[in-house]
């Protein structure tokens, strides 16, 4: 499954980059986020992996991220696998103006075991959660706001 999702946030592009990258800001826009445990590699660049917690509905669901290539602050492109499920993502950062940017995100979704059965049935679900992803991180970037609240 393929799809592409974009949204403008209303700050510099080097602004944005330095609110995303920071592990530490995770929960305040991935709601559910429990953790996130550097593996190995240099944190940030490419070749790096880290282990990442979420709760979800009440299962709790870990991933590994990879980073395939970091050009930041143009494009970041970052594969996460967890049981049933691996998942592409390749970001893009444009700048619209002096003071917004727009974030481009191309997902590519392949499933196996049970999970086949939900990616066929709820593609839709893996869309949604992208795109809210992307809204929350919005929010907290230009407002200050936390999905914790």
């Amino acid at each position: 499954m393929k799809y592409s999702e974009e949204i403008i946030i209303d700050l510099p592009r080097e602004e944005v980059i330095s609110k995303m990258e920071k592990p530490e800001n995770f929960k305040f826009w991935q709601k559910g986020f429990i953790s996130y445990n550097h593996i190995s590699g240099s944190p940030g660049e490419e070749g790096a992996r880290a282990k990442l917690k979420f709760r979800i509905s009440n299962r709790e669901i870990e991933m590994i991220e990879c980073i395939e290539k970091s050009n930041l602050p143009y494009e970041l492109h970052t594969t996460y696998k967890s049981k049933g499920v691996f998942n592409t993502q390749k970001n893009y950062f444009k700048e619209e103006s002096e003071n917004s940017t727009r974030w481009i995100s191309d997902n590519q979704f392949e499933f196996s075991g049970f999970m086949n059965v939900i990616g066929k049935l709820m593609p839709g679900m893996f869309k949604k959660q992208s795109y809210q992803f992307m809204k929350d991180f919005k929010t907290f970037a230009e407002e200050g706001k936390s999905v914790e609240n």
